[in-house]
């Protein structure tokens, strides 16, 4: 039986294209979809860590939420401006990058973001893998002896565990995007069930007296108090800083603009104040109940009383893990690694290098070691503010909101993302600097504080270095967006 023909131009160069790069004819994503993907990114166990600690700092409740609140007003900003270009022409993140940094030369970025991704991947895994075993155990004790014996740092059953959790997610992953949507969908609402249970149990066991919403006892001077304030709210933007990155390969799905806006709008800085004081009415009930503030949701879940309740609540926290380790580790490599080989490399394949390459990580092992995660996570995260700063820089400041569309996928000279061989030498040029500076603050305990706006930092050295750079190549005609061939609506 022949292939089917391909569904993009046939002029495009195959060293450049596939079906997963090419512009998508599948724009039937609603602000519901978005909001879903936010949910799925939010309603997770990092998420939830991250919510109950800015509550630990010392702050009156209201200066938390008003520090939560900029944060992810930011955040929904900063993904606004990146879901534009995507949206507009169908192309996921890894594509656009090649207006900024040539054809070929946006291999650096898309790699970069795959790798981060790559870690993070089997980390998510592995806490999933732990959830799991838990469940195991609580109802089949005699699976213990298995936890006897280890192999590369992992017992028998966890890595019974790790292979399921492993092979659940590639599963959804597998029938692509349309499977996605329909999981996520799902999976950041039951996280809602959950938690709202969670709290509701929480507050019977205690009453309304025994919830406080300043979890901490020390306190603090007007000074650090503002501190505390900025800290947290870098912090914010800095947790979705992966996410918020490669959100083009998601937006291009987007029906419009305006449905992605409102996505953002309510997945963001509705969904997560919301998630935030739900998480906090839990962590401040722990506290009374058992004299101890527990910020893992895993270990809370496993306090309640009765085994069905534990087992649906640790499922669903599995499955809230799943949904943001497809949407935030899993899709961005597949279509990252995809870009750099188009023929060889699909958006299935690309997405299994990163399956495959995470567990030969052994994630368990660099969770173990939070200083070799500390160093390789920041690391790979420095590059993550000059990324933004830059591909923003690129599209809203040099070229003006113009994106030509055939000339993202031709390898010839006259091509305008040409550039030098297929690389953008100011791109990378600015890149380099912006990223030396991300090491050093990473790198340099003395400057362990600083580390925390490393991602601000990142985003206003590239984007500054690059518009330094390009400023002669500044688009000389009217502002607005030209989308040269960029997907034809049927």
């Amino acid at each position: 039986m022949p292939n089917p023909e391909p569904q993009y131009d046939a002029r495009y160069s195959p060293r450049l294209t596939n079906e997963d790069l090419a512009p998508t004819r599948q724009q039937n994503w609603t602000w519901y979809n978005i909001f879903s993907f936010w949910m799925s990114d939010v309603h997770s166990m990092g998420g939830y860590v991250v919510a109950a600690s800015f509550f630990a700092l010392g702050l009156a409740s209201w200066q938390v939420l008003l520090c939560l609140l900029v944060g992810i007003c930011i955040v929904q900003l900063c993904a606004n401006l990146v879901a534009k270009p995507s949206q507009m022409t169908g192309m996921p993140y890894a594509v656009i990058c090649r207006q900024a940094f040539g054809v070929f030369g946006a291999n650096i970025p898309a790699v970069i973001r795959g790798l981060i991704a790559f870690a993070w991947y089997g980390i998510q895994t592995y806490l999933a893998a732990n959830a799991l075993m838990l469940v195991a155990l609580k109802f089949w004790p005699s699976l213990g002896a298995l936890t006897s014996s280890h192999f590369l740092g992992l017992s028998a059953l966890g890595w019974i565990c790790f292979g399921i959790m492993w092979a659940l997610q590639a599963l959804v992953f597998w029938h692509g995007m349309n499977a996605i949507k329909r999981f996520i969908d799902v999976a950041g609402p039951a996280v809602y069930v959950v938690m709202m249970a969670l709290a509701g149990w929480i507050l019977y066991q205690t009453g309304f007296d025994g919830i406080s919403f300043t979890l901490a006892s020390k306190a603090l001077t007007p000074g650090e108090q503002a501190w505390q304030m900025i800290t947290a709210t870098a912090l914010v933007v800095s947790y979705f800083s992966g996410p918020r990155l490669n959100f083009g390969d998601f937006s291009r799905y987007g029906k419009s603009m305006q449905a992605i806006r409102r996505g953002n709008r309510w997945g963001l800085p509705f969904n997560f104040l919301l998630f935030s004081i739900v998480t906090v009415v839990i962590v401040s009930g722990t506290q009374s109940l058992f004299g101890k503030m527990i910020t893992d949701p895993i270990e809370t879940v496993s306090h309640v009383g009765s085994d069905l309740a534990m087992a649906i609540g640790l499922l669903t926290m599995i499955t809230a893990t799943i949904g943001i380790n497809i949407v935030a580790n899993f899709v961005s490599p597949a279509f990252d690694f995809s870009n750099c080989a188009p023929q060889k490399i699909s958006f299935r394949t690309g997405g299994m290098i990163a399956a495959v390459g995470s567990v030969l990580l052994t994630p368990w092992n660099l969770f173990q070691s939070p200083e070799l995660i500390h160093y390789t996570l920041d690391v790979l995260g420095a590059c993550i503010g000059p990324l933004f700063g830059i591909l923003l820089a690129d599209f809203y400041l040099i070229k003006r909101g113009k994106v030509f569309v055939d000339d993202l996928f031709t390898v010839s000279p006259n091509g305008r993302y040409w550039y030098k061989n297929g690389f953008n030498p100011k791109a990378i040029a600015a890149l380099l600097p912006s990223v030396m500076v991300g090491l050093v603050i990473s790198f340099i305990p003395a400057l362990h504080e600083v580390a925390n706006f490393s991602w601000f930092i990142g985003v206003f050295l590239g984007a500054g270095c690059y518009c330094w750079l390009a400023r002669h190549e500044r688009a000389g005609v009217e502002s607005g967006f030209i989308a040269q061939r960029a997907v034809a609506k049927e």
